[in-house]
């Protein structure tokens, strides 16, 4: 028997789910353990082995590969958790960083915060003026040395930064993408004074064009590069301790996993890993039931997340946004905010009730855990409103506190406004549905997308419980809760259905049309980058796949879109097939009448992307069909459950999904519990149970219409 297994490390649970080599998959969910989080790996990974009848080091001693993902590289860098970094750059660049260009004014701001341009600032500096440092050297645009490196002051300034308790540098060069020589010469000579200092090169880490991107991008490297090498060095020798036999990989922000011992040279490309694990398990499921458009939703302890599959594939982009700097990484599309399960509710200045994006996390965690936690959270609203009852979580092994739960929302949101406890939770599970549909129409539709044309499958803890209402705000009326064996660790099974994904890129500016072997250079020089990482990753592929794109604009533009190249020797046909393609794209995003071709074309990014493909990939199983769609069997019970403030609280109807078939029909109002999360069917919506155990909700009015 042969075991692939997904790890999602989140603020508040640890989910994992594991598939063999016949089909079988089962999960698991337990409390994450910071600050010392490979303490809750170990834990749900002993959980996927007792469900298994097989102890921890037999089940790791046939399991092929574990793939994981982590919130705490992303965590460190929005919280500002991480050591001191020094940074080398070209002399008179050193203030690229600071100054941010004009992009430090907008960048990762809201609407309201764009229109008081006098409360803006530039205070997220990523580091002192002191740990940034220069040194004497110039290479021009087209990768010629006009000033050689000075090596006698590059030691003078290295030496001043280690002397300063400086433990990690990143080295940033004017044009090294062209040419790389004197930021791998200044990492040499790092090593001469002290070989265990971490280094990171923009021309490894981001070798693209725009001097104030690549530097952000490779300082973040930097910062969270030796953090995450000990973490990964830790769970791999535990891991390896109890007996782990094959690779620990993981997930990276482009949707595909990455060798443990890789990732930590360019440990930016992970800042996303927990966040498309996700939408992959989206595209996965999406194959099996036959669904093209998806948007992908996820409502954890902490965040709420959604991302889109379009004909069959995940949206991509080509830069994020952390803490107002720019970061080049290939990265699914996920757009995020904090609105989960643990999101903690309170009054602003004004009196206003806020959910967010502060969250109650695992410690303390939300008050009614009974772990020191006062304050309110959507989860303790819930409860309140009859939505979890006091068994609580996994299964009964996290058990709630009503009592505290209405005293927190008591004292502070109710009593404050006026309200009663219940109409207080009611208000604080409405502003949670409203801003997670206002984010969905942020990614939706003003992506350029008709959200009624699109499936909304919903998961993590708290996301059945909402995603009716949230979907319904946006207009989507068939919402699919995967359920079956993987529940609220949704994520972790695409974790575990991921491939080896990785990227390169180099910057080469042309003007469209260009001459085609200029083009296939590039992308013969990128494409065997990407296959010596992929050799490097010690692990069996059953297929390669490269993928070829240019990311492109119209001169003197800044908005940059990215067109697939095909395959194969490039011709003059070739090349303006990709600036139609462009061109098609920019329509999309940006209004059909938007382009400008009398300005001409540039192309400014070449970029391989390599997919080495897993022996095998996991599916849900299919499940026990009903004898009739009526799901009585399954009911254990009814309660008073407040879905709507306007109607109150109402006798529903409780089922116990364990006992569910497919094929069982049920009618809202209703509520379904799953060992490790709660779904919310609402009056004048219908679930019904496919064939993969999914409960797939719809308006009664359009329920036995074509999907």
């Amino acid at each position: 028997m042969t075991y692939v297994i997904g790890v999602d490390v989140g603020g508040t649970f640890t989910d994992a789910v594991l598939d063999d080599d016949s089909g079988t998959v089962v999960a698991a969910k337990s409390p994450s353990t910071p600050p010392d989080y490979s303490r809750g790996v170990l834990d749900v990974l002993g959980l996927l082995a007792e469900q298994i009848g097989r102890t921890l080091p037999e089940m790791l001693a046939d399991t092929h590969h574990i793939a994981h993902g982590t919130t705490s590289s992303l965590n460190a860098l929005v919280m500002g958790n991480v050591p001191p970094v020094g940074f080398l750059t070209t002399k008179g660049h050193r203030d690229s960083i600071f100054i941010m260009n004009v992009e430090g004014r907008y960048l990762g701001r809201s609407p309201h915060e764009l229109q008081h341009v006098l409360e803006q600032d530039k205070g997220h500096h990523l580091l002192p003026k002191r740990h940034a440092l220069e040194v004497t050297e110039r290479i021009d645009r087209d990768g010629t040395v006009i000033v050689a490196l000075d090596e006698d002051g590059a030691r003078a300034a290295i030496r001043a930064l280690l002397d300063d308790g400086v433990r990690a540098i990143a080295i940033s060069l004017l044009w090294s993408f062209r040419n790389p020589a004197h930021e791998q010469r200044l990492r040499e000579l790092v090593a001469e004074q002290d070989p265990d200092v971490f280094v990171a090169l923009s021309s490894e880490v981001s070798p693209r064009i725009r001097e104030f991107s690549r530097n952000a991008t490779t300082i973040m490297s930097t910062q969270i590069g030796p953090g995450l090498r000990d973490y990964l060095t830790t769970l791999e020798d535990a891991l390896r301790a109890q007996g782990l036999a094959g690779p620990l990989l993981v997930m990276q922000s482009n949707g595909g996993a990455v060798a443990a011992a890789q990732a930590p040279a360019a440990a930016i490309s992970t800042v996303g890993s927990v966040l498309t694990g996700g939408v992959v398990g989206s595209v996965q499921l999406g194959r099996q039931l036959g669904h093209r458009n998806i948007i992908s939703t996820d409502v954890g302890g902490t965040t709420f997340l959604a991302g889109l599959v379009v004909d069959g594939e995940p949206v991509r982009d080509t830069t994020t946004i952390i803490n107002h700097h720019p970061v080049n990484v290939p990265t699914l599309r996920v757009d995020a905010i904090g609105s989960g399960g643990g999101a903690i509710a309170w009054l602003d200045a004004g009196g206003n009730l806020r959910i967010g994006p502060r969250s109650a996390q695992a410690v303390p965690g939300p008050a009614c855990y009974g772990q020191g936690g006062t304050e309110p959270t959507n989860t303790d609203a819930n409860l309140v409103l009859g939505i979890l009852t006091e068994r609580g979580l996994l299964g009964g092994r996290k058990p709630l506190s009503l009592e505290l739960a209405r005293q927190a929302i008591d004292t502070q949101i109710a009593k404050p406004l006026g309200l009663s406890v219940e109409e207080a939770a009611a208000a604080i599970h409405a502003i949670q549905n409203a801003q997670t549909g206002d984010l969905l129409r942020k990614s939706v539709v003003e992506a350029g997308h008709d959200p009624r044309g699109f499936v909304l499958y919903a998961f993590g803890g708290a996301g059945p419980a909402h995603c009716a209402r949230y979907a319904a705000e946006v207009g989507v009326e068939e919402v699919v809760v995967p359920l079956g064996p993987v529940a609220s660790a949704f994520s972790a099974f695409g974790l575990a259905a991921s491939d080896i994904v990785l990227a390169a890129e180099l910057s080469d500016p042309t003007v469209v049309p260009f001459d085609p072997q200029r083009a296939e250079r590039n992308f013969a020089e990128l494409e065997q980058r990407v296959r010596d990482g992929l050799d490097r990753q010690g692990v069996s592929f059953s297929a390669v796949e490269l993928h070829r794109e240019i990311d492109m604009r119209y001169t003197m533009q800044l908005a940059e879109v990215t067109a697939p190249v095909p395959g194969g020797p490039l011709d003059t046909a070739a090349v303006e097939a990709a600036a139609a393609a462009f061109e098609e794209r920019y329509a999309a995003l940006y209004g059909a009448e938007a382009g400008f071709r009398e300005a001409g074309i540039q192309a400014i990014t070449f970029r391989v992307r390599g997919v080495g493909r897993l022996p095998f990939s996991p599916e849900l199983p299919a499940t026990g069909v009903a004898d009739s769609p009526d799901p009585s069997d399954a009911v254990v019970g009814s309660r008073p459950v407040c879905l709507d403030a306007a109607t109150g609280y109402v006798d529903t109807t409780i089922y116990d999904y364990r006992r569910l078939r497919a094929g069982h029909v049920l009618t809202g109002p209703a509520i379904v519990e799953v060992p490790t999360t709660t779904v919310v069917v609402p009056g004048g919506t219908t679930g019904t149970v496919d064939r993969l155990g999914n409960l797939t909700l719809r308006p009664t009015s359009t329920v036995g219409s074509p999907s």
